[in-house]
């Protein structure tokens, strides 16, 4: 382990999970990325999904650049305590409370409903029209 850092147990990093406030656990280390979220090229939001689990997967499937890697160097605080990781990761929902929801999202919802229903109006108003003749 590192020395001079401070060993966390998963239930204190887990409460970092806001904006002003957000940790990260990537490879048994544990990240103060709070000063990075306005910075972040993906948006704070990505970072905030992160939060609440182990996030190495996440970190490591979108392939980031060694700069970026040492970049961690400034936000390392600590390592976690793996006996405190619980074996069957939590649900995490998509948006969870107090998290702001991109303006994307609300598109893609109505243009779910949307459509399908113009896909059968049209298709009504070609029977209808094939019909009369």
């Amino acid at each position: 382990m590192a020395s001079g850092k401070k060993v966390y147990s998963y239930e204190d990093v887990i409460r970092h999970d806001k904006n002003k406030d957000c940790w990260l656990i990537i490879s048994g280390k544990v990240y103060d990325v709070t000063p990075f979220m306005k910075d972040h090229p993906g948006g704070g939001d990505v970072l905030l999904s992160s939060t609440g689990k182990d996030a190495t997967n996440d970190f490591e499937d979108v392939g980031h650049s060694d700069s970026a890697k040492d970049m961690m160097d400034k936000y390392y605080i600590g390592v976690i305590d793996k006996a405190t990781i619980p074996l069957k990761p939590a649900y995490i929902p998509a948006n969870p409370p107090g998290h702001r929801k991109t303006p994307e999202f609300g598109i893609i919802k109505i243009l779910q409903f949307l459509v399908p229903l113009l896909i059968l109006g049209l298709a009504f108003a070609v029977r209808h029209y094939t019909k009369e003749k």
